[in-house]
């Protein structure tokens, strides 16, 4: 339902297709909140893979048309629906979720995809705590069971997930190996955690992650590029490792023998298939992690909404990721 007489700036998506698909729109009517629901007056927006490859019509996923992109947001809520107890207007808060979509000066979402944003982080670090944060700690716990004093490599680590995974990793005590793509994204991801890192653009990287872990090897890899790298790193597993696959732009021909002499693992990660109980588990490890001072977003490249197709362009052809990307209103 929208409310009577305003309007809005929004992205709309009125036919699938490549990044000029996004349209800015000035006019769109400002949605209302239903039941168990909330109005926020979105001051960033996370840009994330997932959105483009939506956009693209070729994903699983493929909302009705016309629609808004959009998911991680934050900003202050404007109005709250009946039934909703656990938020007020005024409140700074940033999202999991969206009904309306995130692209947009305002955002409905249900009320439970809605969490508490402190005061020591900024909005646009809010708008880059969902699919990032909580994805990483969907692979490293909820998924990979992992436990402090394994061995994790993060392999793409400078780019928002990378990071989350560096972050949380490092402050639930394991041992932290990250890649990046050159020097600036190598000292950030120092920088957020990790205890060694690896350009992943030298040719003998591989042999030099092996040397660091040792003869039993790594235990969890968090793998942004899988179609690249999933061969590598079945190699690099210890026994009973586990390769989470968090990002993967293409096929791969792997050897399965590479995973029964340790019996090691490939499991798919996507934190769309989060329950109920799950973000709630990771929100509240997460608001803690704020509190305590190690959950610190580092933001990258920033875009006004005009330029929302210059985004979905950057964000899947740019090398070397620093930083989660995200919409400034």
């Amino acid at each position: 339902m929208a409310a009577v007489g305003r309007v809005m700036r929004a992205i709309r998506v009125l036919e699938f297709g490549k990044p000029d698909v996004l349209k800015l729109f000035t006019d769109v009517p400002l949605p209302s909140p239903g039941d168990n629901q909330v109005l926020i007056r979105v001051h960033a927006c996370g840009v994330n893979p997932l959105e483009t490859y939506i956009r693209s019509g070729g994903h699983a996923i493929k909302p009705n048309l016309p629609y808004t992109p959009g998911s991680d947001t934050a900003g202050v809520v404007d109005a709250v629906g009946r039934n909703v107890a656990s938020l007020k207007k005024g409140d700074r808060v940033f999202t999991t979720g969206t009904i309306t979509g995130g692209y947009a000066e305002y955002t409905v979402a249900a009320e439970d995809t809605v969490f508490p944003l402190p005061e020591k982080l900024n909005f646009k670090q809010g708008a880059a705590l969902s699919i990032p944060y909580f994805t990483a700690y969907r692979a490293l716990f909820t998924k990979a069971h992992g436990r402090p004093g394994e061995v994790v490599l993060v392999h793409g680590a400078s780019g928002g997930v990378g990071i989350a995974a560096c972050q949380i990793a490092r402050a639930y005590g394991f041992k932290v190996f990250g890649t990046a793509g050159s020097a600036e994204g190598l000292d950030i991801v120092l920088q957020n955690g990790a205890h060694k890192v690896f350009n992943h653009r030298e040719k003998d990287y591989i042999e030099k992650i092996q040397e660091a872990a040792g003869e039993d090897g790594v235990n969890i890899i968090l793998e942004m590029l899988s179609n690249v790298n999933l061969s590598n790193d079945l190699k690099l597993l210890s026994v009973g490792g586990r390769v989470m696959v968090i990002g993967c732009r293409g096929p791969i021909e792997i050897n399965p023998r590479d995973t029964m002499g340790k019996e090691s693992s490939i499991i798919g990660v996507t934190v769309l298939r989060s329950a109920t109980e799950d973000w709630k588990e990771a929100g509240a490890a997460l608001i803690g992690g704020m509190e305590a001072g190690w959950l610190n977003p580092l933001i990258g490249p920033e875009y006004p909404l005009e330029k929302a197709p210059q985004a979905h362009e950057d964000i899947i052809e740019s090398s070397g990721a620093t930083g989660k990307m995200v919409f400034v209103l």
